[in-house]
Protein backbone atom coordinates (compact mmCIF):
# COMPACT_ATOMS: atom_id res chain seq x y z
CA UNK A 1 0.00 0.00 0.00
CA UNK A 2 1.61 2.96 -0.76
CA UNK A 3 1.23 6.42 1.16
CA UNK A 4 -1.56 8.18 -0.76
CA UNK A 5 -4.07 5.40 0.20
CA UNK A 6 -3.14 4.62 3.75
CA UNK A 7 -3.40 7.76 4.42
CA UNK A 8 -7.22 8.00 3.28
CA UNK A 9 -8.39 5.53 6.32
CA UNK A 10 -8.53 5.51 9.60
CA UNK A 11 -7.53 2.73 11.97
CA UNK A 12 -10.41 0.60 11.97
CA UNK A 13 -10.43 1.05 7.96
CA UNK A 14 -7.40 -0.45 7.77
CA UNK A 15 -8.41 -3.42 10.15
CA UNK A 16 -11.07 -4.28 8.05
CA UNK A 17 -8.65 -4.16 4.88
CA UNK A 18 -6.65 -6.61 7.08
CA UNK A 19 -9.24 -9.11 8.25
CA UNK A 20 -10.76 -8.95 4.64
CA UNK A 21 -7.39 -10.32 3.07
CA UNK A 22 -7.23 -6.90 1.04
CA UNK A 23 -3.95 -5.96 2.21
CA UNK A 24 -1.36 -7.31 5.16
CA UNK A 25 -1.01 -6.33 8.47
CA UNK A 26 2.82 -6.71 7.03
CA UNK A 27 2.92 -3.94 4.47
CA UNK A 28 1.02 -1.90 6.47
CA UNK A 29 3.73 -1.80 8.99
CA UNK A 30 6.58 -1.22 5.96
CA UNK A 31 4.41 1.48 4.71
CA UNK A 32 3.82 3.63 8.07
CA UNK A 33 7.87 2.57 8.55
CA UNK A 34 8.60 4.29 5.64
CA UNK A 35 6.45 7.45 5.95
CA UNK A 36 8.25 7.36 9.75
CA UNK A 37 11.35 8.00 7.95
CA UNK A 38 10.68 10.41 5.25
CA UNK A 39 8.91 12.62 7.50
CA UNK A 40 10.47 12.05 11.21
CA UNK A 41 13.88 14.03 10.35
CA UNK A 42 11.58 17.42 9.78
CA UNK A 43 9.39 16.66 12.80
CA UNK A 44 11.36 15.03 15.60
CA UNK A 45 8.18 13.42 16.87
CA UNK A 46 9.88 9.85 17.55
CA UNK A 47 12.76 9.52 20.48
CA UNK A 48 13.00 5.38 19.42
CA UNK A 49 12.04 2.89 17.05
CA UNK A 50 11.08 -0.52 17.68
CA UNK A 51 10.78 -1.81 13.77
CA UNK A 52 12.38 -5.62 14.80
CA UNK A 53 9.70 -6.20 17.40
CA UNK A 54 6.84 -4.38 15.72
CA UNK A 55 7.83 -7.40 12.85
CA UNK A 56 7.64 -9.74 15.25
CA UNK A 57 4.23 -9.20 16.53
CA UNK A 58 2.66 -8.62 13.05
CA UNK A 59 3.36 -12.28 12.27
CA UNK A 60 1.14 -12.93 15.64
CA UNK A 61 -1.95 -10.18 14.52
CA UNK A 62 -5.18 -12.05 15.60
CA UNK A 63 -7.29 -11.03 12.69
CA UNK A 64 -10.37 -10.89 14.65
CA UNK A 65 -9.07 -7.94 16.77
CA UNK A 66 -10.97 -4.74 16.35
CA UNK A 67 -7.83 -2.77 15.14
CA UNK A 68 -5.63 -6.02 13.54
CA UNK A 69 -2.91 -4.83 12.20
CA UNK A 70 -3.19 -1.20 12.60
CA UNK A 71 0.22 0.75 12.96
CA UNK A 72 0.66 2.29 16.39
CA UNK A 73 3.30 4.96 18.20
CA UNK A 74 3.46 4.77 21.93
CA UNK A 75 3.61 7.86 24.12
CA UNK A 76 7.32 7.43 25.46
CA UNK A 77 6.20 7.94 29.24
CA UNK A 78 4.04 5.72 31.86
CA UNK A 79 3.09 3.02 29.37
CA UNK A 80 6.07 0.05 29.62
CA UNK A 81 7.46 -2.68 27.44
CA UNK A 82 9.09 -5.39 28.84
CA UNK A 83 12.80 -5.24 28.15
CA UNK A 84 12.65 -1.49 26.60
CA UNK A 85 13.03 1.93 28.18
CA UNK A 86 10.64 4.45 28.45
CA UNK A 87 12.65 7.52 28.71
CA UNK A 88 10.12 9.99 30.20
CA UNK A 89 12.21 12.45 28.50
CA UNK A 90 14.72 11.98 30.84
CA UNK A 91 17.73 11.46 30.34
CA UNK A 92 18.94 8.89 33.01
CA UNK A 93 15.43 6.62 32.46
CA UNK A 94 15.84 6.40 29.00
CA UNK A 95 19.09 4.01 29.66
CA UNK A 96 16.94 1.72 32.06
CA UNK A 97 15.25 -0.91 30.84
CA UNK A 98 11.47 -2.11 31.74
CA UNK A 99 10.89 -5.32 33.65
CA UNK A 100 7.33 -6.14 32.42
CA UNK A 101 4.42 -4.92 29.56
CA UNK A 102 2.07 -2.34 31.56
CA UNK A 103 -1.25 -3.73 31.87
CA UNK A 104 -2.96 -0.83 29.20
CA UNK A 105 0.12 -2.30 26.60
CA UNK A 106 -0.80 -5.52 26.73
CA UNK A 107 -4.31 -4.78 25.78
CA UNK A 108 -2.90 -2.44 23.07
CA UNK A 109 -1.32 -6.07 21.81
CA UNK A 110 -4.85 -7.26 22.12
CA UNK A 111 -6.62 -5.11 20.21
CA UNK A 112 -4.21 -5.83 17.68
CA UNK A 113 -2.28 -2.50 17.13
CA UNK A 114 1.36 -2.90 16.39
CA UNK A 115 3.58 -0.39 17.89
CA UNK A 116 6.74 0.46 15.54
CA UNK A 117 7.80 3.36 17.32
CA UNK A 118 7.77 5.54 20.79
CA UNK A 119 6.77 9.23 20.83
CA UNK A 120 8.93 12.44 22.28
CA UNK A 121 7.55 14.13 25.62
CA UNK A 122 8.89 16.65 27.62
CA UNK A 123 10.26 15.29 30.66
CA UNK A 124 8.20 13.14 32.78
CA UNK A 125 5.06 15.05 30.79
CA UNK A 126 4.96 18.11 32.86
CA UNK A 127 4.90 20.82 30.19
CA UNK A 128 2.37 21.67 27.80
CA UNK A 129 4.78 22.07 24.98
CA UNK A 130 7.23 19.09 24.10
CA UNK A 131 10.49 20.31 24.27
CA UNK A 132 13.02 17.74 26.22
CA UNK A 133 16.44 19.27 26.64
CA UNK A 134 18.10 15.85 25.86
CA UNK A 135 16.26 15.40 22.25
CA UNK A 136 15.29 18.93 21.16
CA UNK A 137 11.93 19.85 20.15
CA UNK A 138 8.96 18.38 18.04
CA UNK A 139 7.61 20.52 15.66
CA UNK A 140 4.20 20.89 14.53
CA UNK A 141 3.16 19.31 10.96
CA UNK A 142 1.18 22.61 10.40
CA UNK A 143 3.47 24.83 10.65
CA UNK A 144 6.93 23.87 11.78
CA UNK A 145 8.07 27.06 13.59
CA UNK A 146 5.33 26.10 15.90
CA UNK A 147 4.87 23.70 19.10
CA UNK A 148 2.85 20.58 18.54
CA UNK A 149 1.61 20.94 22.18
CA UNK A 150 2.14 18.87 24.84
CA UNK A 151 2.95 16.58 26.70
CA UNK A 152 1.72 13.81 24.06
CA UNK A 153 3.44 16.67 21.70
CA UNK A 154 5.58 13.50 19.57
CA UNK A 155 2.46 11.57 18.94
CA UNK A 156 0.18 13.83 18.18
CA UNK A 157 2.91 15.16 15.19
CA UNK A 158 3.17 11.30 14.37
CA UNK A 159 -0.18 11.31 13.66
CA UNK A 160 -0.79 14.64 11.78
CA UNK A 161 1.63 13.64 9.63
CA UNK A 162 0.36 10.26 8.54
CA UNK A 163 2.69 8.25 10.09
CA UNK A 164 -0.01 6.23 12.47
CA UNK A 165 -3.64 6.91 12.36
CA UNK A 166 -3.93 6.72 15.94
CA UNK A 167 -0.96 7.22 18.57
CA UNK A 168 -1.43 7.06 22.79
CA UNK A 169 -1.33 10.21 25.21
CA UNK A 170 -1.65 10.40 28.36
CA UNK A 171 -3.69 13.68 29.86
CA UNK A 172 -2.82 14.67 33.51
CA UNK A 173 -3.87 18.47 33.06
CA UNK A 174 -4.51 18.57 29.03
CA UNK A 175 -1.52 16.35 27.51
CA UNK A 176 -4.17 14.46 24.91
CA UNK A 177 -6.47 17.79 24.02
CA UNK A 178 -3.03 20.04 24.57
CA UNK A 179 -1.87 18.73 20.79
CA UNK A 180 -4.80 17.47 19.76
CA UNK A 181 -5.71 21.30 19.78
CA UNK A 182 -2.46 22.38 18.24
CA UNK A 183 -2.29 19.14 15.52
CA UNK A 184 -6.41 19.28 14.45
CA UNK A 185 -6.67 15.82 15.67
CA UNK A 186 -9.32 13.88 17.97
CA UNK A 187 -8.31 14.08 21.43
CA UNK A 188 -10.09 12.88 23.99
CA UNK A 189 -9.79 11.93 28.22
CA UNK A 190 -11.37 9.68 29.68
CA UNK A 191 -12.85 9.45 33.01
CA UNK A 192 -10.77 8.99 36.06
CA UNK A 193 -10.24 5.00 36.57
CA UNK A 194 -11.53 3.95 33.37
CA UNK A 195 -8.38 2.60 31.39
CA UNK A 196 -5.81 0.42 33.56
CA UNK A 197 -2.63 2.02 35.49
CA UNK A 198 -1.22 -1.52 36.73
CA UNK A 199 0.75 -2.68 37.73
CA UNK A 200 3.42 -0.52 38.47
CA UNK A 201 1.04 2.34 39.65
CA UNK A 202 -1.81 2.93 41.49
CA UNK A 203 -3.05 6.62 40.72
CA UNK A 204 -1.59 8.43 38.56
CA UNK A 205 -1.06 12.07 40.02
CA UNK A 206 -3.44 12.03 42.81
CA UNK A 207 -5.58 10.59 39.84
CA UNK A 208 -4.97 13.57 37.42
CA UNK A 209 -3.48 11.09 34.88
CA UNK A 210 -5.02 8.99 32.48
CA UNK A 211 -3.66 7.16 29.32
CA UNK A 212 -5.51 7.19 26.30
CA UNK A 213 -5.39 7.88 22.56
CA UNK A 214 -5.29 10.60 19.99
CA UNK A 215 -7.45 9.90 16.56
CA UNK A 216 -8.08 11.42 13.16
CA UNK A 217 -11.29 9.84 13.24
CA UNK A 218 -13.89 9.59 16.26
CA UNK A 219 -14.62 6.39 15.83
CA UNK A 220 -11.13 4.92 16.51
CA UNK A 221 -11.18 7.05 19.71
CA UNK A 222 -14.15 5.48 20.39
CA UNK A 223 -12.79 1.88 18.98
CA UNK A 224 -10.06 2.03 21.17
CA UNK A 225 -11.29 2.46 24.14
CA UNK A 226 -13.57 -0.14 23.77
CA UNK A 227 -10.58 -2.29 23.52
CA UNK A 228 -9.12 -1.02 26.83
CA UNK A 229 -11.31 0.14 29.01
CA UNK A 230 -12.32 -1.73 32.60
CA UNK A 231 -9.82 -2.35 35.80
CA UNK A 232 -6.95 -4.80 36.33
CA UNK A 233 -5.98 -6.26 39.60
CA UNK A 234 -5.20 -4.00 42.57
CA UNK A 235 -6.80 -0.60 41.18
CA UNK A 236 -7.77 1.66 43.95
CA UNK A 237 -10.87 3.07 42.07
CA UNK A 238 -12.72 2.52 38.74
CA UNK A 239 -15.19 4.40 36.69
CA UNK A 240 -18.62 2.94 35.95
CA UNK A 241 -18.78 1.20 32.64
CA UNK A 242 -20.38 2.18 29.91
CA UNK A 243 -23.56 0.30 29.36
CA UNK A 244 -22.45 -0.40 25.71
CA UNK A 245 -20.30 -0.08 22.93
CA UNK A 246 -18.73 3.51 22.68
CA UNK A 247 -17.67 2.60 19.08
CA UNK A 248 -21.50 2.33 18.29
CA UNK A 249 -22.41 5.33 20.33
CA UNK A 250 -20.58 7.34 17.35
CA UNK A 251 -23.26 7.29 14.88
CA UNK A 252 -26.35 7.63 17.44
CA UNK A 253 -27.61 11.44 17.03
CA UNK A 254 -27.24 13.07 20.41
CA UNK A 255 -30.46 14.09 20.84
CA UNK A 256 -30.86 17.49 22.20
CA UNK A 257 -28.51 18.31 24.89
CA UNK A 258 -28.22 21.20 26.81
CA UNK A 259 -24.76 22.89 26.61
CA UNK A 260 -22.90 25.43 28.37
CA UNK A 261 -20.63 27.81 26.86
CA UNK A 262 -18.65 30.45 28.11
CA UNK A 263 -16.32 32.97 26.85
CA UNK A 264 -14.87 33.32 30.48
CA UNK A 265 -11.22 32.19 31.05
CA UNK A 266 -11.51 29.75 33.78
CA UNK A 267 -7.86 29.64 35.01
CA UNK A 268 -5.76 32.27 33.08
CA UNK A 269 -6.27 35.80 32.45
CA UNK A 270 -7.19 36.08 28.54
CA UNK A 271 -8.17 33.94 25.41
CA UNK A 272 -7.03 35.01 21.49
CA UNK A 273 -9.63 36.23 19.02
CA UNK A 274 -9.33 33.00 17.40
CA UNK A 275 -9.76 30.83 20.07
CA UNK A 276 -13.29 32.73 21.00
CA UNK A 277 -14.03 32.97 16.73
CA UNK A 278 -13.78 28.70 17.42
CA UNK A 279 -15.70 28.97 20.16
CA UNK A 280 -18.78 31.16 18.41
CA UNK A 281 -18.60 29.39 15.54
CA UNK A 282 -19.47 26.18 17.26
CA UNK A 283 -21.83 27.61 19.14
CA UNK A 284 -23.88 28.88 16.10
CA UNK A 285 -23.43 25.35 14.99
CA UNK A 286 -25.07 23.58 17.97
CA UNK A 287 -28.18 25.34 17.66
CA UNK A 288 -28.62 25.02 14.18
CA UNK A 289 -28.49 21.26 15.57
CA UNK A 290 -30.96 21.94 17.80
CA UNK A 291 -29.13 21.87 21.20
CA UNK A 292 -29.94 24.07 23.34
CA UNK A 293 -26.79 26.55 24.42
CA UNK A 294 -26.69 29.20 26.71
CA UNK A 295 -23.80 31.07 27.99
CA UNK A 296 -22.73 29.95 31.87
CA UNK A 297 -19.77 29.92 33.73
CA UNK A 298 -19.26 27.03 36.21
CA UNK A 299 -17.52 27.99 39.60
CA UNK A 300 -14.18 28.39 40.18
CA UNK A 301 -11.91 29.45 42.89
CA UNK A 302 -8.98 30.39 40.29
CA UNK A 303 -6.86 31.71 42.68
CA UNK A 304 -6.80 28.60 45.29
CA UNK A 305 -7.53 26.09 42.46
CA UNK A 306 -4.81 27.02 40.34
CA UNK A 307 -2.12 27.56 43.83
CA UNK A 308 -2.94 23.96 44.63
CA UNK A 309 -2.65 22.05 41.72
CA UNK A 310 0.75 23.44 41.63
CA UNK A 311 1.27 22.73 44.82
CA UNK A 312 0.56 19.10 44.35
CA UNK A 313 2.65 18.73 41.06
CA UNK A 314 5.80 19.98 43.18
CA UNK A 315 5.04 17.02 45.27
CA UNK A 316 4.37 14.32 42.74
CA UNK A 317 7.51 16.03 40.77
CA UNK A 318 9.86 15.17 43.88
CA UNK A 319 8.60 11.45 44.22
CA UNK A 320 9.32 10.87 40.92
CA UNK A 321 12.76 12.26 41.05
CA UNK A 322 13.92 10.38 44.10
CA UNK A 323 12.38 7.23 42.21
CA UNK A 324 14.67 7.65 39.07
CA UNK A 325 17.79 8.38 41.64
CA UNK A 326 16.66 4.85 43.47
CA UNK A 327 16.60 3.14 40.16
CA UNK A 328 19.69 4.57 38.86
CA UNK A 329 21.23 3.58 41.95
CA UNK A 330 22.23 6.70 43.65
CA UNK A 331 21.91 7.70 47.43
CA UNK A 332 20.59 10.75 46.63
CA UNK A 333 19.36 12.82 43.59
CA UNK A 334 21.60 14.58 41.07
CA UNK A 335 20.44 18.19 39.36
CA UNK A 336 22.44 16.69 36.54
CA UNK A 337 20.23 14.12 36.03
CA UNK A 338 17.50 16.17 35.60
CA UNK A 339 16.33 19.61 33.39
CA UNK A 340 16.76 22.75 35.59
CA UNK A 341 12.97 23.47 35.60
CA UNK A 342 12.20 19.71 36.87
CA UNK A 343 14.76 19.61 39.36
CA UNK A 344 14.16 23.24 40.57
CA UNK A 345 9.74 22.24 40.84
CA UNK A 346 11.18 19.07 42.88
CA UNK A 347 13.00 21.09 45.25
CA UNK A 348 9.85 23.37 45.82
CA UNK A 349 7.98 20.24 46.42
CA UNK A 350 10.48 18.80 49.05
CA UNK A 351 10.17 22.48 50.77
CA UNK A 352 6.90 22.12 51.33
CA UNK A 353 5.40 20.25 54.46
CA UNK A 354 3.08 16.80 54.08
CA UNK A 355 0.03 19.38 55.43
CA UNK A 356 0.18 21.69 52.68
CA UNK A 357 0.19 18.73 49.91
CA UNK A 358 -2.43 17.36 51.62
CA UNK A 359 -4.40 20.39 51.91
CA UNK A 360 -4.11 21.48 48.52
CA UNK A 361 -5.54 17.69 47.28
CA UNK A 362 -8.46 18.92 49.21
CA UNK A 363 -8.93 21.81 48.07
CA UNK A 364 -9.14 20.07 44.66
CA UNK A 365 -11.52 18.06 45.62
CA UNK A 366 -13.66 20.75 47.13
CA UNK A 367 -13.00 22.70 43.71
CA UNK A 368 -14.52 19.03 41.93
CA UNK A 369 -18.02 19.20 44.46
CA UNK A 370 -18.54 22.43 44.07
CA UNK A 371 -18.59 21.65 39.92
CA UNK A 372 -20.70 19.23 40.44
CA UNK A 373 -24.69 21.07 40.60
CA UNK A 374 -23.02 22.96 37.09
CA UNK A 375 -23.47 19.27 35.80
CA UNK A 376 -26.14 18.50 36.93
CA UNK A 377 -28.53 21.63 34.92
CA UNK A 378 -26.29 21.18 31.88
CA UNK A 379 -25.17 17.85 30.07
CA UNK A 380 -21.86 19.77 28.66
CA UNK A 381 -19.83 22.81 29.12
CA UNK A 382 -18.06 24.15 26.07
CA UNK A 383 -14.82 25.86 25.71
CA UNK A 384 -12.23 26.88 23.52
CA UNK A 385 -9.78 24.50 24.16
CA UNK A 386 -6.71 26.43 24.95
CA UNK A 387 -6.07 29.99 25.55
CA UNK A 388 -4.37 30.58 21.96
CA UNK A 389 -3.49 29.08 18.75
CA UNK A 390 -0.54 26.66 18.68
CA UNK A 391 2.48 28.42 20.67
CA UNK A 392 5.87 29.40 18.80
CA UNK A 393 8.60 26.86 19.37
CA UNK A 394 10.05 27.88 22.84
CA UNK A 395 8.10 31.01 23.80
CA UNK A 396 7.06 28.88 26.96
CA UNK A 397 10.11 28.23 27.87
CA UNK A 398 11.64 29.80 31.16
CA UNK A 399 12.94 33.48 30.78
CA UNK A 400 16.43 34.02 31.25
CA UNK A 401 15.84 35.31 34.69
CA UNK A 402 13.85 31.89 35.31
CA UNK A 403 16.94 30.11 34.55
CA UNK A 404 19.19 32.50 36.64
CA UNK A 405 16.42 31.74 39.99
CA UNK A 406 16.22 27.85 39.16
CA UNK A 407 20.44 28.02 39.20
CA UNK A 408 20.80 29.61 42.22
CA UNK A 409 17.67 27.37 43.64
CA UNK A 410 19.37 23.91 42.17
CA UNK A 411 22.87 24.92 43.09
CA UNK A 412 21.68 25.73 46.72
CA UNK A 413 19.72 22.69 47.14
CA UNK A 414 16.84 25.40 48.62
CA UNK A 415 13.32 24.92 47.41
CA UNK A 416 12.05 27.57 49.81
CA UNK A 417 13.89 30.29 47.43
CA UNK A 418 11.23 29.19 45.00
CA UNK A 419 8.34 29.97 47.94
CA UNK A 420 9.56 33.03 48.75
CA UNK A 421 10.14 34.68 45.47
CA UNK A 422 6.20 34.10 45.22
CA UNK A 423 7.47 31.12 42.09
CA UNK A 424 4.21 29.00 43.08
CA UNK A 425 1.88 31.45 41.61
CA UNK A 426 4.17 32.86 39.04
CA UNK A 427 4.07 29.04 37.46
CA UNK A 428 0.71 28.60 38.26
CA UNK A 429 -0.18 32.35 36.26
CA UNK A 430 1.83 31.03 33.25
CA UNK A 431 0.78 27.70 32.96
CA UNK A 432 -2.88 28.56 33.14
CA UNK A 433 -2.56 31.21 30.69
CA UNK A 434 -1.81 28.98 28.07
CA UNK A 435 -3.83 26.04 29.53
CA UNK A 436 -6.98 27.79 31.22
CA UNK A 437 -9.73 25.35 30.32
CA UNK A 438 -8.62 21.47 30.55
CA UNK A 439 -6.62 21.01 34.17
CA UNK A 440 -9.95 21.28 35.78
CA UNK A 441 -11.24 18.21 34.30
CA UNK A 442 -8.17 16.24 35.35
CA UNK A 443 -8.71 17.58 38.90
CA UNK A 444 -12.58 16.63 38.56
CA UNK A 445 -11.85 13.49 36.30
CA UNK A 446 -15.11 14.11 34.25
CA UNK A 447 -14.44 13.05 30.47
CA UNK A 448 -13.18 15.47 27.98
CA UNK A 449 -12.58 16.10 24.50
CA UNK A 450 -11.00 18.35 22.03
CA UNK A 451 -12.45 18.75 18.33
CA UNK A 452 -10.42 20.14 15.23
CA UNK A 453 -12.99 22.55 14.49
CA UNK A 454 -11.13 25.71 13.38
CA UNK A 455 -8.37 27.01 11.34
CA UNK A 456 -7.01 31.09 11.46
CA UNK A 457 -6.58 32.37 8.47
CA UNK A 458 -2.50 31.33 7.96
CA UNK A 459 -3.63 27.79 8.65
CA UNK A 460 -2.87 27.16 11.93
CA UNK A 461 -5.17 24.60 13.93
CA UNK A 462 -7.33 25.40 17.19
CA UNK A 463 -9.40 23.04 18.91
CA UNK A 464 -13.00 23.31 20.46
CA UNK A 465 -13.17 21.60 24.08
CA UNK A 466 -16.13 19.68 25.33
CA UNK A 467 -16.57 18.61 29.10
CA UNK A 468 -19.31 16.12 30.17
CA UNK A 469 -20.59 14.63 32.78
CA UNK A 470 -18.76 11.60 35.21
CA UNK A 471 -18.32 8.44 33.42
CA UNK A 472 -20.85 9.79 30.50
CA UNK A 473 -18.55 8.77 27.83
CA UNK A 474 -21.54 8.28 25.66
CA UNK A 475 -23.01 11.55 25.36
CA UNK A 476 -19.70 12.86 24.30
CA UNK A 477 -18.73 10.32 21.54
CA UNK A 478 -22.57 10.83 20.46
CA UNK A 479 -22.02 14.22 20.16
CA UNK A 480 -18.25 14.51 18.64
CA UNK A 481 -20.07 11.97 15.87
CA UNK A 482 -22.48 14.47 14.50
CA UNK A 483 -19.69 17.40 14.36
CA UNK A 484 -17.41 15.21 12.36
CA UNK A 485 -19.66 14.55 10.30
CA UNK A 486 -21.63 17.91 10.34
CA UNK A 487 -17.95 20.30 10.32
CA UNK A 488 -15.72 17.18 8.66
CA UNK A 489 -11.78 17.38 9.24
CA UNK A 490 -10.49 14.16 8.13
CA UNK A 491 -9.80 15.04 4.81
CA UNK A 492 -7.79 18.45 5.44
CA UNK A 493 -3.69 17.26 5.61
CA UNK A 494 -1.03 19.48 7.00
CA UNK A 495 1.29 21.02 4.24
CA UNK A 496 4.25 18.77 5.06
Amino acid sequence: MDFAEYVRHDGLSLARLVRHGEVSAAELLETAIARLEAVNPALNAIVRRRYEQARAEVAAIDKAAPLCGVPFVVKDLIATYAGEPTGSGNRVLATLPAGHDSELVRRWRRAGLVTLARSHTPEFGLTPYTEPECYGPTLNPWAKDRSPGGSSGGSAAAVAAGIVPLASGGDGGGSIRIPASCCALFGFKPSRGLTPTGPAFGELWQGFTIEHVLTRSVRDSAAALDATLGIDGGAPYAAALPAGSLQREVSRDPGRLRIAYTRGVLLGRSVHAECLAALDATVERLRSLGHEVEEAEPPIDREHFATAFVTVLAGETRAQIEQVSRLAGRRRPRAGDFEAATYSLGLLGRSQKAGDFAAAIATLQLAARRLSPFFERYSVLLTPTLATPPAPIGSLQPTPGERRLMGIVNMLGAGWLLGAAGAIDQLAAKIFDYIPFTPLFNVTGQPAMSLPLHWTADGLPVGVHFAGRFADEATLFRLAGQLEKEMPWFGRRPPL
